[in-house]
């Protein structure tokens, strides 16, 4: 089964169970994925979160039924997952516009979000520069912090870690680099449901030292591509192109290791700033 049949096996189980609670660890295991490699696919692929979508959907099946049905609000609200109809009318009037009752006047204006079909699109206008390289294991040793996924709060929370990255924290971090990838690295690991850790650190082969924290990356296959623009926005568009264009054509899988970004010295706000992402994979 590849990629694309599995999200859409998977969209098939949410929209047949929307009115149920979704379990997001069943929506992974149709897809044949984990459930932190599904939405953030996902979360490439349609540039809004997977709870999002759900939430819109909900949303769109509860104006429908109330537009053409009899049923008590409370109980579509009820239905959709909502536990009172005060907080079922502020999430209807924030899609739609209106409050749930008038929904079912004539002439009122309704938003539909219609269910989402996965299909291969190869753009190919823009190169991608990549190369593939097998390493031994390695440490990284720095500091993490556990983030989520739910709400896109991943690509909110990473950025904030950067820059509230002390001069101390990162001069101590950086006087360990002494093996490639060299420098300052993100490293993504420990992916677990909606939750990962997110490490600022180096590859070094020294002691960890008191108030930092060591990770052991695994001998790996790796997929490297390099980006050029300023951040977080060209490293987010590069890691958007990698699972939406690269993987579904390229005979490669997500391999169980972590994902690491490299960054240069320089002005991360340039055009010209260079950065690469470290993708581990494995043969399908």
């Amino acid at each position: 089964m590849t990629l694309l049949e599995g999200m859409n096996r998977a969209i098939q189980y949410i929209e047949e169970n929307l009115d149920q609670e979704i379990d997001y660890a069943q929506v992974a295991r149709i897809a044949c994925t984990s459930q932190y490699h599904f939405q953030r696919v996902f979360g490439f692929v349609t540039e809004i979160p997977l709870s999002e979508y759900i939430r819109r959907r909900r949303l769109t099946l509860a104006a429908f039924e109330l537009r053409n049905g009899n049923d008590r609000i409370l109980d579509i609200a009820l239905k959709y997952g909502y536990n009172s109809a005060d907080a079922f009318t502020r999430a209807f009037q924030n899609m739609h516009g209106i409050v749930p009752s008038k929904a079912r006047e004539n002439g009122v204006t309704l938003t539909a979000y219609p269910r989402i079909h996965f299909t291969l699109s190869i753009k190919g206008v823009v190169g991608m520069n990549y190369r593939v390289e097998q390493r031994e294991g390695f440490q990284v040793v720095g500091i993490k912090e556990s983030v989520s996924t739910v709400n896109g709060e991943n690509l909110k929370r990473i950025p904030q870690m950067w820059a509230s990255l002390s001069k101390e924290t990162c001069e101590k971090i950086m006087t360990l680099s002494d093996r490639e990838p060299s420098g300052l690295l993100g490293v993504c690991a420990n992916m677990d449901g909606d939750r990962f850790d997110y490490w600022i650190a180096t590859a070094t082969s020294k002691p960890c030292p008191q108030g930092l924290q060591a990770l052991e990356i695994p001998a790996c296959t790796w997929a490297i591509f390099e980006a050029t623009g300023p951040l977080p926005g060209a490293i987010q568009e590069l890691f958007g192109r990698i699972y939406t264009e690269w993987f579904p054509t390229s005979g490669y899988e997500h391999a169980d290791a972590p994902e690491i970004e490299w960054y240069s010295d320089g002005d991360t706000s340039s055009s010209t700033y260079k950065s690469a992402v470290w993708i581990p994979i494995i043969k399908k």
